[in-house]
């Protein structure tokens, strides 16, 4: 399935909306983490579609985004000014190494080639430098839940916490992980709630790992 306006459009109608500026802070907390104190980090956004992410990002960090999608880029590039953005697959890797973050979003599912990403990620960044990632999972008491509303045909990986938080194997070590509850309500709202305490039972993780 080609990742063009008609993907977008079923998939994430009201973009915008469902990326909540609650959901954003998170994110860039995350990445803010990652980086540490570095005055001056470089960041790449893996899977970046239309770029949000990145835009909330100011100066002090160097911004990259690839997405295989060239209508996200598109669209990218005149959205948010300041950060160059590629057509480009996770392996592939367009942009010049090292970087002291990575992230990926909602975006690891998507991947046929796993073992290959992780070695492609661990390769582009320094040494000890940051890999965030986002995904659903379909463990735990709400996995009959989470199955029945994820309408997505291109989500291949269909796993559970276990097999993410242990997934990175010794290229990274994993330095700590959340909870995510979020739910799309009628009319486009989108809940973002991160949580430790309910880590073991939320519809999505995140993790912050750091290259060996």
């Amino acid at each position: 399935m080609k990742f063009d306006r008609a993907y977008f459009e079923a998939q994430y109608r009201d973009y915008k909306r469902q990326n909540p500026p609650r959901k954003l802070a998170f994110y860039r907390r995350l990445a803010e983490m990652a980086a540490g104190p570095n005055p001056r980090p470089r960041i790449l956004d893996i899977g970046c579609a239309f770029g949000l992410f990145l835009s909330q990002l100011d100066s002090r960090w160097e911004r990259f985004g690839m997405d295989v999608s060239e209508y996200a880029i598109l669209q990218a590039r005149e959205q948010v000014p300041g950060v160059r953005f590629e057509v480009s697959s996770a392996e592939q890797g367009v942009f010049q190494s090292p970087f002291d973050v990575i992230t990926a979003f909602d975006v690891l599912e998507h991947l046929p080639r796993l073992d290959t990403v992780r070695s492609a990620i661990s390769s582009s960044l320094v040494g000890g430098g940051g890999f965030v990632f986002v995904v659903p999972v379909y463990d735990g008491p709400l996995r009959p839940v989470v199955r029945a509303l994820d309408r997505d045909p291109t989500h291949i990986h269909k796993q559970s916490r276990n097999f993410w938080l242990t997934w990175a194997g010794d290229d990274f070590s994993l330095r700590d992980w959340w909870g995510i509850c979020r739910y799309l309500l009628p009319g486009g709202l989108c809940l973002h709630f991160p949580t430790h305490s309910m880590r073991r039972f939320a519809p999505a993780i995140a993790c912050l790992l750091q290259r060996g």
